[in-house]
């Protein structure tokens, strides 16, 4: 007989989507109140903790036999929580293939390994025809278009790796890509914005955590104007809710969205 969990705590976002799409969604008993994806998880199941914050008090009294953490962002909650005898699993991962190995150790995690394989496999076609799309934007532009990505504007901070490598799946170049390996942001800071000037970015991606992207706080920054995205009026915005959690909207959403700011080009 299966042993499997049945009463689900989700604190971040990505794992509560997965659940829905596994079909495990009536396992969730909690989830974060920063959850985005799917949009009706936020009627349907009770927020019980913020992201790096939660009450654990809160988390017990849902009587979870699982709690899903992602990274060193969550281990004080996930320490507590197991101090408190609660089984947790953090997920660690900051690439696109760790995306997909979230959503095939979760599959196991919950009896849903068939369903969880199936789902890989409809994003691993999605990633290929993005490529495959990015290759010939590239081909028609005769180069790969650079592409500056912002995740924060108080400091400045460069995108994360799984965005930086859906850039580069959708054809374009991450102009801080040898920063996007550090897991910390506080690692990918730009102190000074000047040293995005000479990197001359064909277009400009605003995804700022947590709050709507301001363009002419972007373009209007000292000596940006002679960059060819503010000059040529290419910066966009692509939501954080869509693009800055490593999970499934960012492959299915944020890769599309990021192959339409770079046809803006063609």
């Amino acid at each position: 007989m299966a042993r499997l969990p049945e009463r689900i705590v989700c604190l971040s976002t990505e794992t509560v989507e997965a659940l829905y799409l596994l079909g495990a969604e009536d396992r969730i008993v909690g989830i974060s109140g920063f959850t985005t994806h799917p949009p009706r998880a936020r009627k349907e199941k009770p927020k019980v903790s913020g992201f790096s914050s939660a009450k654990v008090e809160r988390i017990l009294a849902v009587e979870p036999d699982l709690v899903l953490a992602f990274s060193d962002l969550q281990g004080d909650i996930a320490r507590d929580l197991i101090k408190a005898g609660v089984a947790v699993y953090v997920f660690n991962h900051r690439s696109v293939e760790g995306i997909l190995a979230m959503v095939e150790t979760l599959g196991r995690l919950v009896g849903r390994e068939a369903i969880a394989l199936d789902l890989v496999a409809d994003l691993e076609r999605t990633i290929a025809t993005a490529r495959a799309q990015g290759e010939a934007r590239a081909a028609r532009l005769g180069r790969r278009p650079r592409v500056y990505f912002e995740e924060w504007n108080e400091p400045l901070i460069t995108g994360i790796r799984w965005v930086s490598e859906l850039i580069g799946i959708a054809g374009g170049e991450d102009c801080f890509g040898e920063l996007s390996i550090h897991h910390s942001a506080k690692e990918r800071i730009l102190a000074d914005p000047a040293v995005v000037i000479p990197r001359a970015p064909d277009i400009i991606i605003g995804s700022w955590c947590g709050k709507h992207f301001q363009p002419t706080h972007v373009t209007s920054r000292p000596g940006w104007d002679t960059i060819p995205a503010v000059r040529d009026e290419r910066v966009f915005e692509i939501k954080s809710a869509t693009l800055l959690a490593p999970g499934v909207a960012a492959i299915r959403e944020g890769l599309p969205a990021i192959g339409r700011c770079l046809d803006s080009l063609l």
